[in-house]
């Protein structure tokens, strides 16, 4: 008998479609990855479980981003598995393999990007030829279980499909040719002067970033303006209420900072106030009733910035926590949603959970869920069931579930989620807004009151009411006014002219960026290109987080409190961009422009082939504008410095990619004393980069990142070179035994962490160490005596003071969670704890949640017999041994290598171990580089030169084995 496959996007969605089918297609079995019945096997992935890649004879490793390489336009892209979810595309591409199962239903999210994750899945699973098997599509909008059923029996065909396909294909692989291309070149041109200058762009974190710089921009070139204000308190009979002055007759005009209550002169502000100051004034009052609906439900972007002004939860923690509740306490709907409607069918289901949350024990919940069932709020409003405004998934709203065990956090965006729903379908508050002007001839004064009649929705936040009423926390807003009766004429008591400044714009929060990224369409003159972002703007709600971590993460821009500040790689890279002439890289045209061609192209408008061409094209012109630019520096706004030249006391000034000394009067060329900008792919800020021409030191600094690729921190100092005649930048990696060959005492200024596990004194921080008082000369001991150092970053993992204290205290610190294996470059958790045994500081690993297998009897005694049968194998074995294979174990030193590690017989390993040892012992390792072997009489002639660079030696060694 023959299957029909149905791949699901998620385990959940799996589930629902099996409970849809089970009443008319039959019971199904639930198996380790799957769901069968008679016709049907359900399987689901988890997200996009394939990516694309260029191949192998295309594609270009990191150590050759040079323009030699660029651009990589492939003629076609391979598919690679996501390491994380290879063991579920085995198992989906297994059934789409099976001989009985003769079609495949697409039940991926209805939108392109569940498309796109079907698509993939299909070609690997196709292999070197395709599947062949006939494929439809469920297109799903609703997931009860009506709605389910009804969309089996509406499948669309694969040509129905084909447009949406080539949409999402060409999506995808515009943005790899973008990316990949667009950094590689940017980060080749950064490179040009030595080391790897890492330099990331792409369709939607550059004009992201953009934001954030464009904004900065008007921050710093923003000048405050004085103006004035005239308050006044007016007398009635039934008390005292305050007003402000505004001018009648003002209108709008090109400048943005003037407004009807500002006055630009304090001499005409105090005649103002003078003038009305114990007068009489008359009262005209206008009272209108006036209603507020609750907002909408949340989409992912929504919930975001919500929790990020409420809670202050970053985008990426808000996403997680969504998450969580979605997948582990099955508590939320889906969260990586753009839509904030719900479907058309999804009445009878909102019931539902307003009965679940009536019934609940939340007791700040339930009142308000009885509330609503007993008054019948509960009705098919357009503003919240709308097909039209679903997209792939609908709003976020509670489930069916009451969650328990949920953490402080979880609980705080459950109830946020909880609120939302309840409050939409609950009435308006209903307000009486009163504006009152009280006029002293020839001026005029006005008071606004906004009393709230009926709290509506806003009953659910009780004392949050207040932030949630429309200009409640605006002043002379809100308030309830004493009342003046009809022709009362009423006293100035007091009237002052309060001076002021006009502030910059606000930098942005994550929530104000979000917002941002989501409206950025809104600000493109096009109106085809306009329309085109109207539902999309800068990424998804899915991505917006991951590309604000990322820029982050690159250090384009930091968090400070709540703001985001762009840092000097940020305005680094918009500065190359916009001397390239690459604009279109940091404006959202060009999303609009590809969300505009992709439409047509789902329409079938526009050819996939047409729109590659151009992106190839476009991808061409972007390297070669790069490649081709040929002058010194790139036109920008640069920073004079305040700190002389240390080589000759002139100005020193900023250009693209140094500070360098200008000569005295800031315009020549110097003395030829500089330093880059971007050490090692860290761009110095400018009070850095002030910092270290003052001090002569500044650090340690992280973000280094060394030319294999992995980050480091270092201090920086400039010294002298007697050789140049002049000061240059140097990497001072904190190594105290410099120190103690100079005899340079050490002073400890921080307090200490604690005693030293090896003999008994403090621990201090130091140069990017944890070090003991006596492993460094001091003026209490000069003679160091100790040997206890942990640096204060280990494999990408920064050990805070409190977790140090913590280790010194009680032998380990935490369960530390951010470790990246050298090897693996994978992360990992483990404990740092101190190793009695072996001295030193080391990792301690979590014990594993899964218990060990108990040994069956039989498995107990064949272990007890090993040892016996491996001793006697190893007899055998060493019978057999001839001397030759003993003497293959190692290779012989020549004459050179053996003065320096002896003559016996050494594995390659050992040898490298012996020639460390003799480095250390005899102090040969450079202290300005410590990378860098400088050899005596042995050494020189191992090396056949003076020096050597530590990742030469195991080269050299091959050399000198026989």
């Amino acid at each position: 008998m023959t299957k029909t496959l149905v791949i699901a996007e998620k385990p959940s969605v799996a589930q629902d479609i099996v409970r849809a089918l089970t009443p008319v297609a039959g019971k199904f079995v639930k198996h380790e990855d799957h769901f069968e019945s008679e016709h049907y096997v359900v399987t689901s992935a988890l997200g996009h479980l394939v990516e694309i890649q260029a191949p192998e004879e295309f594609d270009v490793k990191r150590g050759k981003w040079s323009f030699a390489h660029l651009p990589v336009i492939p003629p076609y892209f391979d598919l690679k598995p996501v390491d994380k979810t290879r063991s579920r595309l085995n198992a989906v591409v297994k059934q789409a393999r099976r001989k009985d199962v003769t079609r495949i239903i697409n039940a991926c999210d209805a939108g392109r990007e569940g498309e796109l994750i079907f698509r993939l899945i299909e070609q690997y699973a196709g292999g070197a030829k395709p599947l062949g098997k006939p494929v439809l599509r469920l297109w799903l909008q609703s997931m009860t279980p009506q709605a389910i059923r009804d969309g089996f029996d509406a499948l669309r065909s694969e040509q129905q499909m084909a447009g949406l396909a080539s949409a999402a294909r060409s999506r995808s692989e515009a943005d790899w040719l973008v990316g990949i291309n667009g950094t590689r070149a940017m980060t080749a041109f950064n490179s040009r002067d030595g080391g790897f200058f890492l330099t990331t762009v792409g369709r939607v974190q550059t004009p992201t970033l953009s934001l954030v710089v464009e904004r900065e921009e008007k921050i710093r070139g923003f000048v405050s303006r004085d103006y004035w204000e005239i308050h006044a308190s007016f007398g009635a009979q039934a008390g005292a209420y305050p007003a402000k002055w505004f001018d009648p007759e003002w209108k709008k005009s090109a400048d943005a900072e003037a407004k009807a209550d500002r006055v630009w002169s304090a001499d005409q502000a105090q005649a103002i106030a003078d003038a009305v100051r114990g007068k009489p004034a008359s009262v005209t009052e206008e009272s209108r009733p006036t209603t507020q609906a609750s907002p909408l439900l949340f989409d992912l972007t929504s919930l975001q910035r919500e929790a990020n002004g409420k809670f202050g939860f970053s985008a990426k923690t808000t996403l997680a926590l969504a998450q969580s509740l979605y997948e582990r306490h099955k508590a939320l709907t889906y969260p990586r949603t753009d839509s904030r409607a719900l479907p058309e069918d999804y009445l009878p289901v909102a019931r539902q959970t307003f009965e679940m949350l009536a019934a609940s024990g939340m007791q700040h919940l339930a009142p308000h869920a009885h509330t609503a069932l007993k008054s019948g709020y509960l009705r098919a409003s357009k503003r919240i069931f709308d097909n039209t405004k679903v997209s792939d998934h609908f709003a976020i709203i509670p489930t069916l579930q009451a969650p328990s065990g949920l953490s402080d956090a979880e609980q705080k965006l459950y109830d946020l989620v909880v609120r939302r729903f309840m409050a939409v379908f609950f009435p308006s508050a209903e307000y009486t807004v009163t504006i009152r002007i009280s006029t002293v001839a020839p001026h005029r004064f006005r008071t606004e009151g906004k009393v709230l009649v009926k709290p509506g929705w806003l009953a659910i936040y009780g004392k949050e009411a207040a932030a949630e009423v429309e200009g409640g926390k605006d002043g002379d807003k809100g308030q309830n006014l004493v009342p003046v009766l009809p022709g009362e004429m009423v006293h100035t008591l007091a009237a002052e002219a309060k001076g002021l400044k006009t502030r910059p714009p606000a930098r942005y929060s994550e929530a104000t960026l979000l917002g941002a990224m989501e409206g950025a369409g809104k600000q493109l003159d096009d109106d085809e290109l306009r329309q085109a972002m109207q539902e999309k703007g800068l990424g998804t709600p899915a991505t917006r987080a991951a590309i604000i971590e990322g820029l982050l993460h690159e250090k384009y821009m930091l968090r400070e409190g709540r703001e985001i500040i762009p840092t000097a790689k940020a305005f680094q890279l918009m500065t190359l961009l916009r001397g390239l002439g690459v604009e279109e890289l940091c404006r959202a045209d060009l999303t609009g422009e590809w969300e505009f061609k992709l439409a047509q192209m789902e329409k079938g408008r526009l050819s996939r082939e047409s729109f590659m061409a151009e992106i190839a094209t476009m991808t061409g012109r972007m390297v070669k504008k790069a490649k081709e630019y040929d002058r010194d520096t790139i036109p920008g706004d640069y920073a004079t410095l305040q700190a002389p030249c240390p080589n000759c006391g002139a100005v020193v000034k900023e250009n693209y990619r140094r500070f360098a000394c200008t000569g005295a009067g800031g315009k020549g060329e110097g003395c030829g004393f500089s330093f880059g900008k971007s050490p090692a792919g860290r761009t110095f800020e400018t009070a850095e980069a002030e910092a270290l021409l003052r001090d002569r030191r500044i650090g340690p600094l992280e973000g280094f990142r060394s030319k294999a690729g992995w980050p480091f921190r270092s201090e920086i100092v400039i010294r002298y070179d007697e050789e140049a005649k002049n000061y240059r930048l140097e990497f001072d990696f904190g190594d105290d035994r410099a120190a103690e060959e100079s005899g340079e005492l050490v002073t400890f200024a921080d307090p200490s962490l604690g005693p030293c596990p090896l003999c008994g004194a403090e621990i201090h921080e130091h140069r990017g160490n944890y070090l003991c008082s006596k492993a460094v000369p001091t003026a209490a001991q000069p003679t160091p005596s100790c040997r206890f150092k942990s640096s204060t970053v280990i494999l990408q993992q920064a050990v805070e003071r409190g977790q140090m204290e913590k280790l010194l205290a009680t032998g380990k610190t935490d369960l530390l969670d951010k470790f990246v294996s050298q090897r693996t470059r994978r992360a990992f958790k483990a404990h740092l704890a101190w190793d009695k045994d072996a001295g030193k500081v080391g990792f301690e690993f979590a014990p594993s949640k899964f218990p060990q297998r108990k040994p069956a009897v039989a498995a107990v005694a064949a272990k007890a017999a090993l040892p016996a049968r491996k001793a006697a194998a190893k007899k055998t074995a060493a019978a057999k041994t001839s001397p030759r294979t003993k003497a293959s174990a190692g290779k012989l030193p020549n004459a050179a290598l053996a003065a320096v590690i002896g003559s016996a017989p050494v594995t390659r390993p050992e040898a490298i171990k012996k020639l460390w040892e003799y480095i250390r012992e005899n102090k040969l390792q450079d202290p300005r580089n410590k990378r860098s072997i400088v050899a005596d009489a042995k050494l020189r002639a191992v090396f056949g030169k003076d020096q050597a660079g530590m990742f030469e030696l195991a080269g050299i060694l091959g050399q000198h084995l026989g």
